[in-house]
């Protein structure tokens, strides 16, 4: 029986500060605590998943995202996996750096562009369970790809950011990725993130999310608590799960794990 190809999932939110990265490095462990082998694909110029990744400079890798896009793009032959996957336990990484936002700049001039990232997915989602996809804070070129290579798209919200018009032009880009060029792309929903369930604002952000989108797409029932222990994990390059495997934000994530798995096999 040969094995069921990755799930690639795009964690996107045009807006910054709503837990992208965090989200998707931190889910990426609870994966693999349920047994799951993951890649991560960072595909934000701010390399922050690499950081998070320990990998302490992005900025002077020799070999990143951005060259082997330009490969693709060039018809050269692609840089051998072991000079640009990274490894950790049984989670891989494909880092970027601030050379991406020049890719992305010759994206724009290149026939088929947006399929560039799918093209480079496609061959490696047999050995992997998941795909995930950290995007940068924009509806851009890198973000069509993503969105390109993908199965479904992962929606982090902050409470304290929240916009109803934010969302809807994502969720529009989305209808028109899957219209032209992905048709398969669903979205898998709305993650509450940096939630301070005491306040009114958290609330009444989240009573809009229900009203707004609870009918047409799943919010999550795990939400990821505002804490401190993120930003300590983040600044130690370590993993909620490692750095405070007790902690309710690292629960949260694992419950996320274990509501993604259950929707699968549902």
């Amino acid at each position: 029986m040969t094995k069921a190809k990755a799930k690639t999932i795009t964690i996107a939110n045009q807006k910054g500060g709503t837990g992208k990265t965090t989200s998707a490095y931190n889910l990426a462990h609870a994966l693999s605590q349920e047994n799951k082998k993951v890649l991560l694909v960072d595909f934000d110029p701010q390399g922050n998943l690499s950081l998070c990744f320990g990998i302490e400079q992005p900025d002077q890798l020799a070999i990143s995202m951005c060259n082997v896009l330009d490969a693709l793009m060039s018809d050269h032959p692609l840089p051998a996996e072991q000079d640009y996957i990274h490894h950790q336990d049984n989670i891989d990484l494909i880092p970027s750096n601030i050379e991406l936002s020049v890719t992305e700049i010759n994206l724009r001039d290149e026939m088929g562009s947006e399929k560039t990232l799918a093209n480079l997915l496609e061959p490696m989602k047999e050995r992997y369970d998941f795909i995930l996809i950290d995007t940068n804070p924009s509806l851009g070129l890198l973000t069509i790809n993503a969105l390109a290579a993908s199965d479904s798209v992962l929606i982090p919200v902050n409470p304290q950011l929240w916009s109803a018009t934010g969302l809807t032009q994502l969720l529009n880009i989305i209808v028109k990725v899957k219209k032209r060029i992905n048709p398969r792309i669903a979205i898998e929903g709305i993650l509450m993130t940096m939630c301070d369930t005491r306040t009114n604002l958290y609330k009444e952000a989240f009573k809009l999310v229900q009203d707004y989108y609870g009918g047409i797409v799943r919010i999550f029932a795990s939400q990821i608590p505002l804490s401190v222990k993120v930003g300590e994990a983040n600044f130690y390059s370590q993993s909620l799960l490692t750095y405070q495997p007790k902690s309710k934000v690292t629960g949260a994530y694992q419950s996320l794990a274990k509501e993604l798995l259950q929707h699968e096999h549902a």
